[in-house]
């Protein structure tokens, strides 16, 4: 150690911080001088093991040398961050004149615009929405509804059932009847009852274990069976098109009599046949027939004085006839690319 190899590492520090442009080369030329490991540092902190009488001159030659080298780092690493700022400016120029991105924003999801299309069109025929609850007791979801336990048609819709006896989750809507009934007996009734059902079945192409229904009720005198008939042909017809044929067939529901299924002709095929309508050229879209006498007693209004008809149809039903859709777990898969398309 000594005062030329002072000199000497000043010289090779002095000359070689002008060359550097980058903030790692920087970086890397204090820690080889005036880190705290640096070949500058150290001989800074080793002058007392010098004689005595060099100790003075040494010390004060190496801390002005060491101040120098900070003071010329400094200004090093200031520039060298203008020029790399300079650079990011030039490099990320923005062009004013480009056109904004578009904000990517939500959709209205299928199943939700077929309801709402629904709505207006039951408005439209006097009818209002009217909520009922999706936990319901097993009175009201059957009994009520003229399925007694042990009956065979209980087959017909699989439950969940709750852990506390007698209460589960809504196998239809049919049971907002009673609840629309008891709310509003003895005067007339229009209501149509949206909501979800739940069936503990095998989920597949055509079958889920939640999905929505529209029920529909209508209670006053003298209704009959045509009233139900040409209230359901008009409803299809404005859903899925004035020329669209309508037909009713015979079917069985304990809460009916008599009871029917509506389909109306394969918009896929034109009523020629294909996959989607079994070769039928129809497709079913609801359920319907005159409320029976049980349930509108149920319900609080005398059937020999009034009289009424119910429908019950599933929107996602309606949504795939209406867009080909084959398959009903698309409407919960939550895949972008199919909820994208409407």
């Amino acid at each position: 150690m000594s005062l030329q190899e002072l000199e000497r590492l000043y010289t090779e520090a002095k000359n070689a911080l002008p060359e550097i442009t980058e903030a790692a080369a920087l970086e890397n030329w204090e820690n080889k001088f005036i880190g705290r490991k640096g070949a500058i540092t150290l001989l800074v902190r080793s002058v007392g093991q010098l004689p005595k009488e060099d100790r003075a001159a040494f010390g004060q030659r190496a801390n002005q040398i060491k101040s120098e080298m900070e003071s010329a780092y400094a200004q090093r690493a200031d520039l060298i961050r203008q020029r790399e700022l300079a650079k990011s400016l030039e490099e990320g120029e923005i062009d004013v004149t480009l056109p904004g991105r578009p904000t990517p924003t939500g959709g209205i999801h299928p199943a939700t615009q077929t309801l709402r299309e629904i709505y207006a069109i039951w408005a439209d025929m006097g009818f209002q929405v009217f909520r009922t609850r999706e936990v319901e007791d097993d009175q009201t979801n059957f009994e009520m509804l003229n399925i007694p336990p042990h009956h065979p048609a209980r087959d017909m819709w699989d439950t969940f059932h709750t852990t506390t006896p007698g209460v589960i989750l809504r196998t239809h809507t049919s049971p907002g009847q009673i609840h629309a009934m008891r709310r509003f007996a003895p005067g007339p009734i229009r209501v149509i009852l949206p909501g979800m059902c739940f069936r503990y079945e095998q989920i597949s192409t055509r079958k889920e274990i939640q999905f929505n229904q529209v029920e529909g009720l209508a209670v006053g005198h003298n209704i009959r069976l045509s009233d139900l008939k040409g209230t359901i042909t008009a409803f299809a017809r404005r859903i899925f098109g004035e020329d669209r044929k309508v037909r009713f067939r015979g079917s069985y529901f304990p809460f009916t009599e008599p009871s029917m299924e509506v389909d109306v002709e394969c918009m896929l095929c034109e009523g020629k046949g294909c996959s989607v309508c079994s070769g039928t050229g129809w497709l079913e879209i609801a359920g319907c027939g005159m409320v029976h006498p049980v349930v509108l007693r149920n319900g609080g209004y005398d059937p020999t004085v009034h009289s009424g008809f119910a429908f019950g149809m599933g929107p996602e039903r309606i949504t795939m006839l209406k867009h080909g859709i084959n398959d009903i777990r698309y409407f919960w898969g939550n895949d972008l690319r199919f909820l994208e398309q409407f």
